[in-house]
């Protein structure tokens, strides 16, 4: 064993301590961007931010078409909302067959 006393040793010790540390600061560092990755793929496929998207979607395009003087604007804007909301609801089952069949 070293000699506690010993200069060298006590360095050693220090640069050992030093790195551990720095690893831990780096582990952490990626286990808080993985919890903030997961976070937002959470976000990105969840119901809520479809519905929310849905919804913002069809109040632009029904204050649009009432602007622009359509009749039965708000019934109207109805038709792309659903298509908007449709489209993001099958969205993730053409993706697994892209995965599937076409990604290489």
């Amino acid at each position: 064993m070293s000699n506690p006393r010993n200069p060298k040793a006590k360095l050693i010790k220090l640069d050992i301590m030093t790195s551990l540390k720095s690893l831990e600061t780096e582990i952490n560092k990626i286990n808080t961007r993985n919890r903030r990755v997961e976070a937002d793929k959470a976000w990105e496929t969840s119901k809520v931010r479809r519905i929310l998207l849905t919804v913002f979607t069809y109040l632009a395009i029904a204050i649009y078409l009432n602007y622009v003087g359509v009749q039965n604007a708000w019934l109207n804007a109805l038709v792309p909302a659903i298509a908007f909301m449709l489209s993001t609801f099958t969205i993730p089952f053409f993706k697994r067959l892209w995965l599937k069949y076409f990604y290489k």
